[in-house]
């Protein structure tokens, strides 16, 4: 397989190189194998055998723009919590296409939420574009939090001590245990968005995709190698009610730790450190993450060359060039193994709203309403400058020029949305059911069901 893209006067190096390596394993031995990785995997975060059923309510629909419909609804995930989101799609009282539509998650990082300009502006892109598009509140943020605010940061506080812990349990122990299942809630949310757009009827459930964004990165790059792969063992998965998910775009992430403590290994951060250091039994962790995603689907991973967030001064292309040979090793094909571009002087963004990242989901999942050479040729909005003309909230460490502000994001005319518009619930709904929505109930719920006396 031979890499593409462009070096030089470009602005950007693809890395699509592995070396092929013959293969030890028979393919019914490599399934078993993954099937029994993904079951390690979903028992150290607390994942639930069978997702929980989805109970999807829509309450309300509006029109953010001529052309798209936006749905504000909750599904179940676990711990018999509810997520609040916001569904965008096109409107077929405008535009008119055949078949079925593919389906997109988008998944925040660290202070995001639906109300994240990058959330909302897939959304109307992706819908524009021909897909139906999640957006939704991780735990603690938006409408998952006591405040109803953005940038909260709830989940990222340390482990609440319980009045006691079992015997020879340390707070250290419990604190590990806290990351591992607060982990867990994210994977199941984040799958639970994709078994929403499997069940809705216009949405083709063998063209979904994922795309996040650093900690949203991270979380979709273990989602996605928990969901199930291809041949006997993927198909019994999904009759026992997994979702699948055919493309994973990683924007800001990616950087699994190889053998050995690393980025995110050493992190002290709940949602992070926990979950990987759980998965330490795996043995190496980066290289069976991205086999278990190969054999899930496509995976593109976008990144900056100058991400200090990431850390890639330590993750160069040379690092995921011996990530994925070792991941072709285990998996015995390059078949759907991942490809990176990194952009020189560029820091911590969301690429897949950039021409790269379009044209890449469109040869995955193939758009309903528009082509390649319809993206090719679309006209772009400079972000900082859009966000500044539409009042969108951008932190001005992210409104920069190498992170967020900088991107030339695919589309134009896309309105900043008031953030009443994106509240899911009624405020009387709201606190009559903040205690299956927030991660204050969550956290309340979890000292009385962990690790303790």
């Amino acid at each position: 397989m031979k890499g593409w893209g462009w070096l030089g006067l470009g602005v950007v190096v693809w890395l699509g190189v592995g070396q092929g390596v013959g293969q030890e394993l028979t393919a019914t031995q490599r399934a078993e194998r993954d099937a029994g990785w993904r079951a390690t995997i979903r028992q150290e975060l607390y994942v639930p055998k069978r997702l929980p059923a989805l109970e999807a309510k829509t309450w309300s629909t509006f029109s953010p723009m001529a052309g798209v419909l936006a749905d504000r609804v909750t599904y179940r995930t676990a711990d018999g919590m509810l997520v609040p989101a916001i569904v965008y799609r096109p409107d077929p009282a405008v535009a008119q296409w055949k078949g079925k539509l593919p389906g997109i998650v988008v998944v925040n990082g660290h202070g995001g939420d639906k109300f994240s300009w990058y959330a909302f502006y897939s959304g109307l892109l992706f819908a524009k574009a021909g897909a139906m598009v999640v957006t939704y509140d991780p735990i603690g943020e938006g409408e998952r939090n006591s405040e109803r605010r953005s940038r909260a940061g709830s989940h990222d506080a340390a482990a609440p001590l319980p009045a006691g812990l079992k015997a020879g349990v340390s707070p250290e122990a419990w604190g590990q245990e806290w990351g591992q299942r607060l982990a867990g809630l994210m994977q199941v949310d984040m799958m639970q968005a994709a078994a929403y757009l499997a069940a809705r009827p216009e949405v083709d459930p063998k063209r979904i995709a994922g795309v996040g964004y650093s900690m949203g990165a991270f979380v979709l790059g273990l989602t996605g190698a928990m969901l199930p792969g291809d041949g006997a063992w993927g198909d019994r998965e999904v009759a026992e009610g997994w979702p699948r998910m055919h493309t994973v775009v990683l924007s800001g992430g990616g950087v699994f730790d190889e053998v050995g403590p690393g980025y995110f290994d050493a992190s002290r951060l709940p949602c992070q450190g926990p979950p990987m250091r759980s998965l330490r039994g795996l043995g190496d962790r980066a290289a069976v993450l991205y086999d278990l995603n190969a054999d899930r689907g496509p995976m593109l991973v976008m990144n900056g060359g100058a991400d200090t967030v990431m850390d890639m001064a330590h993750h160069p292309p040379e690092w995921f060039a011996a990530v994925r040979a070792r991941a072709v090793a285990l998996r015995g094909t390059e078949k759907d193994m991942f490809t990176t571009v990194v952009y020189p002087g560029i820091s911590h963004r969301t690429s897949w709203v950039n021409k790269d990242g379009v044209e890449w989901l469109e040869k995955q999942i193939h758009f309903a309403l528009w082509s390649e050479q319809e993206i090719a040729a679309a006209p772009v909005t400079h972000v900082s400058t859009w966000a500044k003309a539409n009042g969108v909230d951008i932190t001005s460490n992210y409104m920069r020029e190498d992170r967020e502000g900088g991107l030339d994001a695919v589309g134009a005319g896309f309105p900043g949305i008031q953030r009443k518009e994106l509240m899911v619930l009624p405020e009387a709904e709201w606190t009559a059911k903040k205690d299956e929505l927030t991660y204050e109930a969550w956290a309340a719920k979890t000292l009385k069901t962990g690790n303790r006396e």
